[in-house]
């Protein structure tokens, strides 16, 4: 049986792309909107030009559910080259490549293994933070001096996978927001090594994973509680407030309602009901 994504001619559809290594998240986002003949579509997660792999991408009304997937932890794959000098702390501006001495495997696996918990670091100059509204990397290319505030991220889980001189390879589940290029760096700090990353592979997001480009059903990724509701479609079809009455859950908070082949996202605030994204077709069997 064959699915329906489309809604007034415009196709929603939510689906993970594998990006290559030295293409921007913009580039190939662009290569799938020619290829399915749609405008509108976006992607969540930028992914560093040089880096590849998972990139959660939604086109129609499905582009307006990225701040409601369950995108976290995120799974990367990533290598240090011990030697290489770089300003973005990756391959794209690699300053200088030199030497340096073997490692003790052994005290490499203590370092990379105490990593597991929340850790301080200050994000790359190239990265997309902002700094007096502008992003970080557009101030470092035109060679503008300027501080990163320190920020905080969670190590779930992280585990040496091999050392082959000079390479070194980890794999690392972090929350959202992370930068691993600055994890590579505190380990690097750890051995008393100059490095940067030569690999970044993001395996995964939440439970986001390549699958082919097959396409997923929103709903499967929306952490939100189902609130029932018992008027008729065409109060939700049409955006009109309707009363709390007509809600079975009544506590404040926000909630999934769903209606036959259409879903909404609502809140409910000291007894008052809004639609935070309304009328968002569903993933129905045809």
């Amino acid at each position: 049986m064959q699915k329906r994504y489309y809604e007034a001619g415009v196709l929603n559809r939510l689906f993970v792309v594998d990006k290559p290594m030295f293409i921007s998240s913009n580039f190939y986002l662009n290569k799938f909107k020619r290829e399915f003949k749609n405008k509108k579509a976006g992607f969540s997660g930028t992914l560093d030009p040089f880096a590849k792999g998972c990139l959660i991408v939604a086109f129609g009304k499905y582009a307006k559910l990225f701040k409601y997937l369950n995108k976290s932890p995120k799974v990367y794959k990533a290598v240090i080259w011990l030697g290489v000098e770089s300003e973005s702390f990756d391959i794209e501006r690699v300053l200088n490549v030199g030497f340096e001495e073997k490692v003790d495997e052994k005290q490499l696996k203590e370092v990379i293994e105490s990593l597991k918990g929340e850790i301080n670091y200050t994000p790359p100059k190239f990265s997309a933070k902002r700094v007096n509204g502008m992003k970080a990397y557009e101030l470092a290319r035109e060679g503008f001096s300027f501080d990163l505030q320190e920020s905080k991220m969670t190590v779930f889980d992280i585990k040496f996978l091999k050392y082959n001189h000079p390479f070194i390879s980890f794999e690392a589940k972090v929350s959202e927001g992370s930068y691993i290029r600055s994890l590579a760096q505190i380990i690097l700090e750890k051995i008393s090594k100059k490095g940067t990353l030569s690999y970044l592979e993001r395996v995964s997001e939440g439970k986001f994973t390549f699958q082919n480009h097959r396409s997923l059903d929103p709903l499967d990724y929306i952490d939100l509680p189902k609130n029932r509701y018992f008027g008729t479609k065409e109060w939700i079809k049409f955006g009109k407030k309707i009363s709390i009455d007509y809600l079975e859950e009544k506590a404040d908070g926000k909630y999934i309602i769903e209606c036959d082949d259409i879903f909404s996202i609502i809140e409910i605030e000291n007894g008052e009901v809004k639609y935070l994204l309304n009328d968002i077709e569903k993933v129905v069997e045809a």
